[in-house]
């Protein structure tokens, strides 16, 4: 077998998918492509002006694409709300949910509703979606939810009594690879209770390895560091591959029809860092199912959002 491009995706006429943050990046690639196979895509970005801009370039590059936004921060609780309600009114099945959007590099900060910013925006923005979003993808067998998890999970670990920074010394570093990691062990423990409660969807994580993106400085939130913008520039010209080939795992990931559940996909190449889509390693501490049930629990009691348990 070849390697997995984005030529190999089934058609997708008839089905809907969600992406999360897809002004620019990769999420753009992966609305791009999705829209390509057929999909109604609906993008989730918070910037009315960039979202638009995204439609009007997935709309120029594919023709007969059925592309939209509604509006959607994933650092909001009740932006996640309306979000969904506006989505509910207008869609009877969910195939595809990719929770892309997140931050990377901030200083130490709160959301609208007192979270740590990475915490609130990578880890309970997509957890609470997901959840508000049960009943659609309840309904729509084949559904897969798509996380994104990241190399830097492995530097991690979690700190359930204190995942929002409130005790210790602050490293914005240590945040984005703490998130990372809740983000698979909640991608692997959706998958489990999904098929514990007899629903024919999975959950799956992905990663993009090291690819040319607009998160390093910052995501959705801009960084104002100067040194770190200049460096992660750098690092993005020098070293990084595409946005376009940085897509390609999440997009096997949510259309593959050789997956299960349960995946962490990524590049094929030296250290995962590029290359081509495959099922790739991933930390012990993603993999312990004690951890991932804790850390369900605590998601739960923050965003008030509880389902399957």
């Amino acid at each position: 077998m070849g390697k997995w491009t984005a030529a190999d995706m089934p058609r997708l006429d008839g089905k809907v998918a969600i992406v999360t943050g897809a002004t620019s990046g990769i999420g753009l690639e992966t609305a791009m492509a999705l829209a390509a196979a057929g999909a109604e895509t609906v993008l989730g970005c918070r910037d009315a002006g960039r979202a638009q801009q995204a439609v009007a370039a997935i709309k120029t590059r594919v023709r007969n694409a059925q592309v939209r936004n509604i509006r959607l921060d994933v650092s909001d609780q009740s932006s996640i709300r309306a979000f969904v309600a506006a989505f509910a009114a207008e869609y009877s099945r969910l195939d595809i949910l990719c929770n892309n959007a997140g931050a990377m590099g901030l200083p130490y900060g709160k959301t609208r509703d007192g979270f740590e910013t990475i915490f609130g925006t990578n880890c309970l923005g997509p957890f609470a979606l997901t959840g508000l979003l049960l009943d659609k993808i309840r309904q729509t067998p084949g559904a897969r939810v798509v996380t994104i998890g990241s190399l830097t999970h492995r530097n991690a670990s979690l700190d359930l009594d204190d995942l929002l920074w409130t005790r210790r010394s602050y490293s914005k570093s240590a945040a984005y690879a703490q998130s990372k990691l809740a983000n698979m062990s909640y991608a692997f423990e959706l998958d489990r209770r999904l098929k514990n409660a007899g629903i024919a969807a999975c959950g799956i994580a992905a990663h993009p390895g090291y690819a040319a993106t607009n998160i390093v400085f910052g995501g959705s939130v801009p960084v104002t560091g100067k040194l770190w913008n200049a460096m992660a520039g750098m690092g993005n010209t020098l070293f990084a591959q595409s946005a376009e080939m940085g897509a390609l795992p999440t997009l096997y990931a949510a259309t593959a029809a050789d997956l299960k559940g349960g995946e962490y996909i990524g590049p094929d190449g030296f250290m995962q860092l590029k290359g081509h889509p495959v099922s790739v390693s991933f930390s012990a501490a993603a993999r312990d199912r004690g951890l991932a049930a804790r850390l369900w629990q605590v998601s739960e009691q923050l965003s008030g959002v509880r389902y399957l348990s």
